[in-house]
């Protein structure tokens, strides 16, 4: 074969081989449901339960830094702490060691009927369910039958003289073994790539045993990049998880490469003890590395958390997404003093829709992520705690209530339906922002200028209206209801300026689509703090 076949076999299976990875862990994610943020939130209660909750999701997700990036994002939220975050992270370690033992089962000679099985499960079946699991099946042969092109395009490296002295080289100096693992791995974005890629090499003979080892410790901390490169511009918490990852494979590279002779020796008298084939040999290396780095560094956790506390010094922001107030015990035994409950949580919901506000007029001004991932977030708490509320009040309504509590009763649904109407306009606006960003629609500065304008106007409005619930203050309002009529005369006069521009050319029509919509939604966000307003005068009378 030709080096132009060679390369075209390699590159081509390494793209099959990513893309099985990526397409099984989709289709086992659909089998498992979208209950995988609730299973990290439910089974992280201490550090031990947070590494097999990290396990189980790695194993279904088929990759650690998508289970990396789903606990930043946790963390974010407030659903998980740093140190039930490490927990998680350390677990994912764990858990992509299953795809090395996957790959150690050598069944590549059956990769084309099992692709051909998961084709007929995904075309000929009409079951959303049977598709999800031929969706499986399809990237389980996908995997096997790009690590084949990928073997067969590696073959000639045995052959080649200056690769053989690169392997000699990295049996009498690890850590350049090590360099090499990283390098690869932060190239493809994928340690479960670079580690089938390392299982094929050994299994041709093209290096020995103490070349490998170093270059898989190589290949975990290479997986650590990408979440690093996920917390750019993220929160300090987020940063903080995602530098646990490195320093955690790092402590564990250092330990390994110290005790590298002892464990040299424990892994080629594994293989030999238990008749390992070669691909396998890497894979049982892959997963008692990351089983003792586990075991070794799960007692201190805390210390993790205090160093990469002060290697990532800021303030720990976080949306706390579950509600503080709802205690059941109340229902039963004083209503009164649940509906009081009820209703500082949903002055809680209400403060989360102000800084929704806030930081998507933010996002409209500068267009920055950091502001529309809050927004969205702050849209998605609020979501929770409309779920949570509702039902904590459907639970009093079965109560004896007196005609006053019954009336606040009333007050506090209606309320919680407003703000999560709030939360739905925030996110339009959030969506309209990423419109104009992504298909390049220029907004004149005037157009911004009148957005920031009627922005200011609304979050004033939405202020004055939580501050009239707060303190049941007819007098703030009647001064909502007064701010909403000039919200409604500013919408219509920046309506007819926006089309005059438009028709004078000095805005597209696509600009003014985006303009007008986003005016819209705040016209509305100004009717929802109308409504919450007018409940207020109707309990003051």
């Amino acid at each position: 074969m030709d080096l132009q076949t060679l390369l075209f076999m390699f590159f081509g299976g390494l793209g099959i081989f990513l893309f099985g990875i990526k397409y099984m862990g989709d289709g086992l994610q659909k089998v498992a449901g979208e209950g995988l943020r609730d299973l990290l939130d439910k089974f992280t209660t201490n550090p031990l339960m947070g590494v097999i909750a990290g396990l189980f999701v790695t194993v279904l997700l088929q990759t650690s830094t998508g289970t990396t990036v789903l606990t930043i994002g946790l963390v974010n939220a407030g659903f998980m702490t740093l140190k039930q975050a490490i927990g998680v992270i350390m677990g994912a370690n764990i858990g992509t060691t299953v795809t090395a033992f996957i790959i150690g089962i050598k069944i590549s000679a059956y990769a084309l009927p099992i692709i051909a099985l998961g084709a007929a499960l995904i075309f000929f079946f009409k079951a959303k369910k049977i598709n999800n699991y031929g969706q499986v099946v399809f990237g389980f042969g996908a995997l096997f039958y790009g690590l084949e092109l990928m073997g067969t395009g590696l073959k000639p490296l045995r052959e080649l003289e200056a690769f053989a002295e690169l392997t000699v080289s990295m049996s009498d100096n690890p850590l350049l073994g090590v360099l090499i693992g990283t390098i690869f791995t932060v190239a493809v974005q994928s340690s479960s790539a670079s580690i089938g890629l390392l299982q094929q090499l050994y299994d041709q003979g093209a290096m020995g045993l103490s070349a490998a080892l170093p270059v898989l410790f190589g290949d975990n901390i290479g997986t650590t990049i990408t979440a690093i490169l996920a917390s750019i511009g993220a929160s300090v918490a987020a940063k903080r998880a995602a530098l646990t990852h490195v320093i955690f494979n790092l402590i564990g590279t250092i330990i390994v490469l110290i005790l590298f002779q002892p464990f040299l020796q424990l892994i080629g008298y594994l293989a030999v003890e238990l008749g390992l084939n070669r691909p396998m040999t890497i894979a049982f290396a892959h997963g008692i590395f990351n089983v003792s780095n586990t075991l070794i560094q799960l007692p201190f956790i805390a210390v993790l958390a205090i160093i990469v506390t002060k290697l990532v010094p800021g303030e720990e922001y976080s949306i706390e997404y579950k509600a503080k107030h709802l205690d059941p015990r109340f229902i039963g035994s004083s209503p009164a003093i649940a509906l009081g409950q009820a209703k500082q949580e949903v002055l809680r919901m209400a403060e989360f829709a102000e800084r929704g506000l806030t930081e998507v007029s933010q996002y409209l001004e500068n267009g920055q992520k950091r502001h529309a991932e809050m927004s969205v977030q702050f849209e998605d708490a609020i979501n929770n705690l409309d779920r949570k509320i509702t039902d904590y009040l459907i639970q009093i309504s079965s109560r004896s209530l007196s005609a006053q509590d019954s009336k606040m009763h009333s007050i506090l649904m209606d309320t919680v339906r407003d703000i999560e109407r709030i939360g739905d306009h925030i996110e339009n606006i959030v969506e309209l922002k990423d419109y104009q960003k992504a298909n390049k629609v220029v907004i004149s500065d005037k157009a911004l200028e009148d957005l920031r304008e009627m922005s200011e106007l609304t979050l004033s409005t939405l202020k004055e209206s939580i501050k009239a619930l707060e303190h049941v203050d007819g007098d703030l309002a009647r001064s909502v209801l007064e701010k909403e009529e000039q919200i409604d005369k500013m919408e219509r006069k920046l309506r007819k300026q926006h089309i005059k521009r438009v028709n004078e050319g000095k805005c597209s029509g696509a600009a003014g689509i985006v303009f007008v919509d986003i005016v819209s939604n705040l016209e509305r966000i100004g009717d929802h703090s109308v409504n919450i307003a007018e409940v207020v005068i109707g309990e003051e009378n």
